[in-house]
């Protein structure tokens, strides 16, 4: 019982800060180790694998119009070079592009990442850092251009910035929704395009992750896997759509704050006491 209610506690904590600007893996990191949660599941690849599958449907789920016309737009552009052709085209190839650079520095840099990279220090201090440039694209942007006038340049640094997420305590979303905003772009169009480029990324991570259930889960592992990835789903759907809403009429500002504050709290509660 035990393991269930802890696998749907980081459930819901996937779900909401895999798309809020505040670092789903520096939660999952430090949650489990401040509440002292020790089962090896909730460690395991195959439970990592299971709220990022909840957080994915969510996500498609959500983009569920704009997906379709992205594989379509794909399928349909796959042999022209020409980034003009018809909306829905010219945005799949821009989404295309800007997942190269994740996609090639995770193939790279992943194992490295997991093993080497997810410390409190590490963590405290990306929270710190892209808290600050957060707070920064909010004071000097213009936030004027719409996601349809974006350029193939612009759509390939925000895919640039999104690579740099894979530094735990970066946040996805966090740095491409204000790479976004520096390069004029409104903030609900910067977070549209900054979901519709992590879900090749999220899917292929999944996919990619999928060999882990080759040696099969024990019984008592399938109700924590199962109400794991439904709470991520269905917590990662409800931050989609208020996040969507919150970005209409307020900065990025507080979650800088609270950046600033779970930085604070790693610093306190792994070196202090």
């Amino acid at each position: 019982m035990g393991t269930t209610l802890d696998s749907i506690l980081l459930g819901i904590i996937q779900g909401l800060t895999e798309f809020l600007p505040i670092s789903s893996t520096a939660h999952l990191v430090i949650v489990p180790h401040l509440f002292n949660w020790s089962a090896p599941l909730l460690k395991s690849l195959t439970f990592d694998l299971a709220l990022h599958l909840g957080t994915l449907t969510a996500l498609v789920g959500y983009f569920l119009k704009d997906t379709i016309q992205l594989v379509t737009g794909f399928l349909r552009g796959l042999f022209k070079l020409n980034f003009e052709i018809d909306k829905e085209t010219r945005l799949s190839k821009l989404v295309f592009l800007g997942t190269v650079p994740a996609g090639v520095l995770g193939s790279l840099f992943e194992k490295l990442v997991e093993t080497r990279f997810r410390t409190p220090a590490i963590l405290a201090t990306s929270m710190v850092v892209v808290g600050a440039f957060m707070w920064y694209a909010e004071s000097v942007a213009k936030k004027k251009k719409g996601a349809d006038s974006m350029s193939i340049k612009d759509g390939f640094i925000i895919g640039i910035a999104q690579a740099l997420a894979l530094i735990p305590g970066t946040s996805r979303s966090g740095i491409t929704i204000s790479s976004g905003l520096l390069l004029g772009y409104k903030r609900e169009d910067s977070a549209r395009f900054s979901f519709l480029l992590s879900i090749p990324i999220i899917a292929g991570a999944a996919f990619l992750k999928l060999r882990t259930f080759i040696h099969g889960i024990s019984a008592d592992e399938v109700a924590p896997l199962v109400w794991g990835t439904l709470f991520s789903g269905i917590f990662g759907f409800l931050a989609i759509k208020y996040f969507m809403n919150y970005l209409q009429r307020h900065t990025l500002k507080v979650f800088v704050w609270y950046r600033l504050l779970f930085a604070a709290v790693i610093i306190i509660f792994i070196y202090i006491i």
